[in-house]
């Protein structure tokens, strides 16, 4: 294992987060804070409670959620993508290191900006909310792979990218939607029969779900599941970067 090399790829992309902190924690904060107001105020007042937890309690880990999943890929897929666009990539592909370090460097750095900027969104909520965490373990460990996984993803999605378009277009035509319809506002035990059959075809649901779990005990689906599922996708992410890696697969165009 070549730490020096993972040190570095992982310290420089974490100093361009540094470099406008502000920036970076600002922007989600504010969006989150509107969420708390528009949903949390305005049809909190409508829905009391969600199983017996307040609602605005309740959209809180689908916020965190919601935020990590965006924060996780967006900053993967720039991180990797920005080398290809400036030539510098094939700096990283002769050096000393393999794809498993060059990997490592970039997921970590955005899977560690993912973290920083839920857990700042969380201290955020307690302002607004009484939020109780009832697992912490399970609540950070949930956290950590659901982070690693979406980077993972997003690391996929810049290797495969052309330009810049291409590097958007699934973070908002794939990513939001299925955070939304996820059940990040709701429950999926809220919709009629046939609609929560088709709410569980979604995977961000079991991420979700899990996720809610760790702060209040309440889960659509069974933790176990949401765990094989998050564990499923980080597996399968890490073989397809092995094979583009091994294959050279829009890496050297």
């Amino acid at each position: 294992m070549n730490w020096p090399a993972i040190k570095a790829i992982y310290w420089h992309e974490m100093s361009r987060f540094f470099r406008t902190i502000w920036q970076s924690l600002a922007s989600p904060v504010l969006s989150t804070v509107l969420y708390f107001v528009v949903f949390g105020a305005a049809i909190g007042g409508r829905i009391q409670s969600v199983e017996g937890v307040p609602y605005g309690a309740f959209i809180v880990p689908g916020l965190m959620m919601l935020t990590v999943l965006q924060q996780s890929v967006a900053n993967a897929s720039f991180g990797i993508f920005f080398p290809k666009f400036s030539g510098t990539i094939y700096e990283i592909l002769v050096s000393p290191s393999g794809w498993f370090e060059v990997t490592l460097g970039f997921v970590g750095a955005a899977a560690t900006k993912a973290i920083m900027i839920a857990l700042v969104i969380l201290l955020t909520s307690f302002w607004f909310n009484g939020v109780h965490i009832a697992h912490p373990f399970w609540m950070l460990a949930f956290l950590v792979l659901t982070a690693v996984s979406f980077a993972l993803l997003g690391f996929i999605i810049g290797l495969w990218a052309k330009n810049f378009e291409q590097l958007q277009i699934v973070p908002l035509m794939v990513i939001t939607p299925l955070v939304f319809l996820g059940g990040a506002f709701y429950s999926a035990s809220m919709l009629p029969p046939f609609w929560e059959g088709v709410a569980k075809l979604n995977p961000v649901l079991y991420l979700i779900s899990g996720f809610r779990w760790s702060f209040f005990g309440l889960a659509d689906v069974p933790v176990g599941v949401s765990l094989v599922a998050v564990s499923v996708m980080l597996v399968a992410c890490l073989a397809i970067i092995r094979l583009i890696f091994l294959t050279g697969w829009r890496l050297r165009e």
